[in-house]
């Protein structure tokens, strides 16, 4: 049995719903966790494959293979990789970044590579707290979409946007990487094409699970599964995904820059 980590935002629901209910009949066991946890999981070997950000499948591309075709990303505004700041851009000292995902502290970093003064502290995703002692704050996930009645001091900017605005490419915010000494059988391999597949035609069921949630639209959800999240890892993600390889190895953020390694 493989032991197969996917993360626990929303935008890895509708691959996980068909994947929860059979991927046992297929070899594999799902453990799910927040997607800094599943990296770390993978690389200590306690985890076989993993959706992890893709910051850290070029941390360590070296002992991966990524599976081909899927992934988590977007192009354009996505609302769930949110900066929100309450002093101009020029003020800003210090950032109060969320703990759970990686990807998104090297896409900021990136963003302010211009700014060599600022300091970025992860930090749990709670707005309030995160703005007593830092200017600006980085939310992910399904945190984002609970950020309502916002102060009108608070400016926010969508960071997904903003990639797509200067690069005029898609943002991978996730890749389902493999140790390189882990096997997938062909049904395995065809298996998680069809985990995709389906899932991403269930959205409405997905998205039911969050329904009574305050704060939260079902109407907003469906949305966002269905026209700002993108699943394939095409040729326009997979060189979205190489240029942003190559910024985080031009400041700093890898070792060494990769060829893309599939399965």
């Amino acid at each position: 049995m493989l032991r197969f980590g996917i993360h626990n935002f929303l935008n890895a629901s509708p691959l996980l719903l068909p994947l929860k209910e059979q991927g046992a009949n297929k070899g594999f066991q799902v453990i799910i966790d927040s997607p800094a946890v599943l990296a770390d999981r993978l690389k200590s070997s306690d985890l076989d494959l993993a959706m992890v950000p893709s910051v850290e499948y070029f941390k360590s591309a070296d002992s991966y293979r990524l599976v081909p075709g899927v992934c988590i990303a977007s192009r354009g505004e996505v609302g769930t990789v949110l900066f929100l700041t309450k002093r101009p851009i020029g003020e800003i000292r210090s950032i109060a970044a969320d703990n759970r995902s990686r990807t998104s502290v090297a896409l900021l970093k990136i963003l302010f590579s211009f700014r060599s003064d600022l300091s970025i502290h992860p930090f749990p995703p709670d707005l309030d707290s995160m703005l007593v002692d830092h200017s600006a704050a980085l939310i992910i996930g399904d945190s984002a979409f609970k950020l309502s009645n916002l102060d009108s001091s608070i400016t926010v900017y969508d960071l997904s946007e903003e990639w797509f605005r200067q690069t005029g490419k898609t943002f991978v915010h996730a890749v389902i990487a493999a140790r390189k000494n882990i096997c997938l059988s062909q049904s395995q391999k065809k298996f998680i094409q069809q985990v995709k597949a389906e899932g991403c035609g269930r959205v409405k069921e997905v998205v039911q699970g969050y329904k009574g949630l305050p704060g939260v639209d079902i109407e907003v959800l469906e949305d966002y599964l269905e026209k700002k999240i993108r699943y394939d890892l095409d040729e326009a993600a997979k060189d979205g995904l190489a240029h942003f390889s190559s910024l985080c190895y031009q400041h700093g953020m890898i070792l060494k820059k990769h060829s893309i390694e599939f399965l």
